[in-house]
């Protein structure tokens, strides 16, 4: 009876398909009192890591300048030299240090009512990174190590979570969700990882590991020990990536010229197409930095080389992912610790300001072409709609299918929510 009522896809080899499979066994499983709740919450699990959600995070590391971005302010003294131009969204003006940017706005959704109280780098970042601010008693994971966990996998060839560039300060890793779901950090995108190839053949190589495995086991430390497994395991992902055809994926010089020149050959530009590439070969999180936005003097020429990084890659990675038909999956979030202050100081610079500032997101299900708040006429305060780092993390969580409510466990058994506190941007989902 209770199979008739199951309707499972079958491919062309007439295999059924994975996910229709879990769906049917959890409720078979149901119906017939088989299954315990832990075993549901596996197969969703399973589930939600075979939907294809990824994202990617491009980190402005330092505090990016809204008003040199996404909230000009042209005509008020504090928004300086900094002009405004039209986008391919009606009404919708970015400044004109992001000509590219504004070709392809109707996939961005802009958030110009960012706001915190945190204007220190280090704490700033941390938040911005976690949705907590830091604390001695609890480390916790940062974004990228939650979706690695949530949708990635310990058994895959490559990492589910990895960052690209040289600058992340007190950029939080795998913390409570321990050392399985920490970066993995390639420095310059362009080249293949450090030490990411056997320096002898793969028959040798194996033999090397097995005698790594019979030293720990003659060294007395018990099978039990967690520090052990912990190693070992380290040592077989390691293993599995560097012995894997996947690999390629962060090898540039597979892609044609004509994709390297939309991108262009920038440290970020870089960046952005391995991020693509990584995606692409299944991993869940990318984070790609570009540094430094610390624009203390000098800020309208310093943000303006720094727009000139950022906004062809960034298109090009909106439209790349667009057109292979990966973007509606793909989460692109971009934002940095804070933002400048709208008061333009003697050394014609802008100080940190977290009180209002912005971020932008494309892909992932959100509604391109649109604006969340705003600022007054000076950028002083948040006008509208104010959102605070926990309702950005959870609108993050709710485009990728993450409860952000789950519970996480400390070492000491207390239970922590990936997000305490914050609403979703509902209306970024209409």
């Amino acid at each position: 009876m209770l199979t008739r009522q199951l309707r499972l896809s079958v491919n062309r080899d007439g295999v059924v398909a994975r996910r229709d499979f879990l769906r049917g066994v959890s409720l078979a499983g149901l119906a017939g009192g088989l299954l315990h709740w832990t075993d549901l919450l596996s197969l969703k699990a399973d589930e939600l890591r075979n939907r294809g959600k990824a994202c990617i995070l491009l980190w402005m590391q330092g505090g990016p300048t809204q008003f040199e971005t996404f909230d000009p302010k042209p005509g008020h003294e504090n928004g300086g030299e900094t002009k405004a131009i039209s986008t391919a969204v009606t009404g919708l003006q970015l400044a004109d240090n992001l000509p590219h940017l504004a070709k392809v706005a109707n996939h961005l959704a802009v958030v110009r009512s960012m706001s915190t109280k945190e204007g220190n780098h280090q704490r700033a970042s941390f938040l911005l990174h976690t949705s907590y601010v830091p604390t001695a008693s609890v480390h916790h994971p940062a974004m990228g190590s939650v979706v690695a966990e949530r949708l990635g996998s310990l058994d895959a060839e490559l990492p589910s979570f990895v960052r690209i560039g040289r600058r992340f300060p007190n950029a939080s890793n795998g913390g409570l969700l321990g050392a399985d779901y920490n970066a993995f950090v390639v420095q310059t995108a362009g080249k293949l990882p450090e030490n990411a190839q056997p320096t002898t053949d793969q028959t040798r190589y194996e033999r090397r590991l097995g005698l790594i495995d019979r030293l720990e086991s003659a060294s007395g430390v018990s099978a039990a020990s967690p520090e052990l497994a912990e190693h070992r395991g380290l040592y077989k992902k390691a293993s599995r990536m560097l012995l894997s055809p996947r690999m390629e994926a962060f090898d540039l010089d597979r892609e044609p010229a004509q994709i390297r020149e939309v991108y262009g050959k920038s440290d970020f530009g870089s960046g952005c197409l391995l991020a693509r590439r990584l995606v692409e070969a299944g991993v869940t999180f990318v984070e790609v930095g570009l540094g430094n936005w610390d624009t203390h003097n000098d800020n309208f020429a310093r943000a303006r080389g720094l727009c000139q990084e950022l906004d062809q890659p960034f298109a090009a990675l909106i439209e790349d992912l667009k057109s292979r038909g990966m973007l509606d999956q793909t989460l692109i979030v971009w934002m940095g610790e804070f933002g400048r202050t709208p008061r333009i100081n003697a050394r014609g610079g802008r100080d940190h300001y977290p009180r209002a500032f912005s971020a932008a997101l494309a892909g992932g299900g959100v509604r391109g072409g649109s604006v969340i708040g705003g600022t007054d006429a000076g950028g002083v305060e948040v006008a509208e709609r104010a959102v605070s780092a926990q309702d950005l993390f959870r609108t993050i969580y709710k485009s990728l299918g993450i409860d952000a409510d789950r519970e996480n466990m400390s070492p000491i058994g207390r239970p922590i929510k990936i997000v305490d506190g914050g609403q979703a941007v509902d209306e970024l989902f209409v």
